[in-house]
């Protein structure tokens, strides 16, 4: 195991132009989901944010937003905000600065050949790994970057279901930015822990709110 589960305030502290959690203060909690849109799993998240009134932001990866365009206009539709995962996933310290800003860029156009009313300034790096000067660049053109403080790792293959519903319940609190994926790899893990950590927001009298920035 690789990554943190909760983020250390040093890390906060390091990179403070990044989007970490957001005030304690309100009762609010904001869930998001890397990779999609798949036809598999994000309606499903989909209909169980629904069920719950919860608004949540999707981190989507442009392939996928051309490749499943209804499933993408459905998540628009239902008041969930949007944010750029690249378009083709690339893992920013592995990638040129060019390269890495013109899949950026992508992600762009396949949302305005999706629709033309869609845009976003929010942005996730890929495996959470960019440069410094890819950071820079997206920031002068107005991206805000959204991190997180609690990686529920529902990717990871060698824990189990309650390890990862544990990752959460341990450390959201108000103000939480919370990590899950709507992808294959993810799926399993996905569907046992969202409904509990959802009807734990509940009980908590909590609200979940979508990441918005003017």
């Amino acid at each position: 195991m690789n990554y943190l589960v909760k983020t250390p305030k040093l890390v906060q502290w390091l990179f403070p132009q990044r989007v970490w959690a957001f005030t304690p203060k309100e009762p609010n909690v904001y869930l998001t989901f890397d990779d999609g849109p798949i036809p598999e799993v994000t309606p499903w998240a989909l209909e169980l944010l629904k069920k719950h009134n919860a608004k949540a932001t999707f981190f989507c990866i442009g392939d996928n937003v051309r490749k499943h365009p209804k499933i993408f206009r459905q998540l628009l539709a239902e008041g969930h905000a949007i944010g750029n995962h690249t378009q083709h996933h690339l893992k920013g310290s592995n990638t040129t600065t060019q390269k890495y800003l013109e899949d950026v860029a992508l992600f762009e156009a396949s949302l305005k050949n999706v629709t033309n009313s869609a845009s976003s300034n929010l942005f996730r790096p890929p495996y959470g790994k960019m440069t410094s000067a890819q950071a820079k660049k997206l920031q002068e053109k107005g991206y805000k970057i959204i991190m997180w403080d609690v990686l529920s790792a529902d990717f990871d293959a060698s824990i189990s279901e309650e390890k990862c519903l544990n990752n959460v319940l341990r450390h959201i609190q108000t103000g939480s930015i919370v990590v899950f994926h709507d992808s294959l790899k993810a799926e399993g893990k996905l569907r046992y822990v969202l409904p509990k950590v959802l009807a734990f927001i509940d009980k908590k009298g909590w609200n979940c709110a979508s990441i918005q920035f003017p």
